[in-house]
Formats: structure tokens, sequence, C-alpha cells
């Protein structure tokens, strides 16, 4: 009789004790949640600590123009070795040679087509044998085909995904084991604003972009759960329009406010991210709290806002 009553309650108290375990980890959680608001809240009013780039080699997708170009300039002036990746070779060796003007760090050049799987393969090993394991790669290419949805052509589809998205999968394939090797990198990758908020004529472009956050969450994820956990750090960039031609008609309410950015302040802030181990943030930084909050919102106080702002881009067939 003694061993039957043992056999029943010996489950209900486990129960017990399970139910206890997880109240007690929630609790835990919730108070290292707070105390981390805390010294967020705190280390907003103190000058951010921004670590030394000067050792890394960097390797910068699109660097022929744009952000991509003045990201080049930006790392060769902070004296890191400055890999230089785009398939228009003149436009490209143009940038090599600004910044090897600098006089500050090693600048190299090569040309790819990065949305090919095969020749970011030989690129990686082209890199590795002509200036050496990479330990930062920034995937910054990315084309804007901008018309209605039922305007673009199969084709356009096709391209925008093989630029945008997939060839930051081959990038970060044929990359990441040069920072293993390293024991230490960062994979930094740019997404939109359109890669958090659906934008008329712009329907691949932003499928693509959301694409990329997707993958740099999960990618962020899979690093933490491996032996190189908080040695290869991640950042996504959601930068607003930016002044480097992909934007032809842009659709502006407030254009002291919200106009388009100078590609030079947007390559600063990616240099600042990168630099502070920041893991998103969007330029300028006030549009991610700006999403975030209106996410929280009923659908309709959303599309309100949205309309209110009434920023994006006209097509680019009228």
């Amino acid at each position: 009789m003694i061993e039957r009553e043992i056999i029943h309650t010996t489950p209900a108290s486990k129960r017990i004790f399970d139910v206890l375990q997880d109240i007690v980890q929630f609790v835990v959680v919730f108070v290292r949640i707070i105390l981390e608001l805390f010294v967020s809240l705190v280390q907003t009013f103190l000058p951010k600590h921004q670590k030394d780039v000067s050792g890394e080699t960097i390797l910068i997708t699109g660097t022929g123009h744009g952000i991509g170009r003045e990201l080049a300039l930006h790392y060769a002036s902070l004296g890191s070795t400055v890999v230089c990746v785009d398939i228009d070779e003149k436009n490209n060796q143009q940038t090599v040679q600004k910044a090897k003007r600098l006089n500050l760090g090693n600048v190299h050049g090569f040309s790819c087509d990065v949305s090919k799987r095969d020749e970011v393969m030989a690129l990686a090993d082209r890199v590795k044998a002509e200036v050496g394991p990479i330990s930062v790669l920034v995937n910054n290419v990315g084309i804007m085909p901008t018309h209605p949805i039922l305007q673009q052509s199969a084709e356009e589809i096709q391209r925008v995904f093989d630029v945008n998205v997939f060839s930051q999968f081959w990038t970060i394939q044929a990359f990441l084991g040069h920072m293993q090797e390293k024991n230490r990198g960062h994979i930094i990758s740019l997404s939109s604003i359109a890669g958090l908020v659906g934008i008329a004529n712009l329907v691949p472009y932003c499928a693509t972009k959301f694409a990329v956050r997707g993958l740099m969450e999960s990618l962020h994820a899979e690093i933490r759960e491996g032996p190189h956990k908080n040695l290869i750090k991640t950042t996504t960039i959601f930068p607003y329009m930016t002044n480097t031609g992909l934007c032809k008609h842009p659709k502006v309410k407030f254009p002291s406010i919200l106009g388009l950015l100078d590609p030079k302040q947007v390559a600063r802030r990616i240099v600042e991210a990168h630099r502070s181990d920041v893991m998103e943030v969007t330029i300028p930084s006030c549009l991610l709290y700006i999403n975030n909050w209106t996410r929280l919102l009923p659908d309709h106080c959303g599309l309100m806002l949205k309309d209110y702002i009434d920023s994006g881009v006209e097509s680019d067939l009228i």
C-alpha cells in the first residue's frame, strides 16, 4: 500500500518542482532583462567605446560607387587592409586608387560577380592567397528595380534576388571559414528601411531586404550556438533612402527631416555600428524605434502614420 502511494505521489511532486524551477528561471531572466535595460539606458548618456579596426582585413562588395566606395575610403583612412570587390572593374579600380592615395592602409581590388557562387568561391581562394584570410565581411552590393509588381519581368525579379540575397549567402559561405581560422570576425550586411516596411514599386526589392534581415538574425543565432560565440559578430544595417543613384524618383514629404542621405554619412554610421558591435541599426537610428513601437499598434494606426510620412519611390517607368 505504501509503495503504491509513493508511485502515485512522485510524478505530482516532480511536476510541482518543475513548475517552481520554471518560475525561478523566468524571474532570473526577467531581472536580467531589467538590468540590461538599465545598463543600456545609462550607456546612451556615456561616450561609446569603438574598437580599433586598423589590424582588420575588410572585404567590401559593391565598392564601385556609392556607399561601397565611401566604406572603402573610410576603412582605409582608419588603417585597415581593404579588399574592394565589384563587377564593374573600371569604377572599382577608381575606388582602389582613391583609397591608396590616403596612404594609411593596404588596398586591393578584385572583379567578381558575387551573384554567382562559383565566382565567389574562386574569389575567396584568390583573396586568401594574395592578401590573406579576411576578418570582416561587408555585404553592401544591391540593385533596385523600381516599378509595380506586374511590370517587373521574371528576369528582373530573379536578378534582384541573385544580387541582393544569394550573393550574401555565397560570400558568407566563402569567407566565414576565414574568420573561424582567425578565431574572430565580423559580418556586416546591408538591408534597408525597405527591409522593415513594405513600400510600393519595390515589392521584389523589399522582399530581398526582408530576407537579408532573416538571414542575419538566424546566422547570429547559429554562431551563438557554435564554438565561436562572442568571437564572430554580426551587424545588420537598415539605411533610409540614400543618394547613390538607385532612387531615381524618390518621393519625400519632409525633405528637411527625411531627405535622401549622403553616402558618406551612411558609411560613417556603418563603420561606427561595426566598431561598437551593434547588432541592428537603422540610419537614422530613430527609425528602428519608430518601426518597433508602431508594430505594437493596431494595423490601421501604422498605416495612418505611414500615410502621414508619405515617403517612398515613384515608378522609374514614368
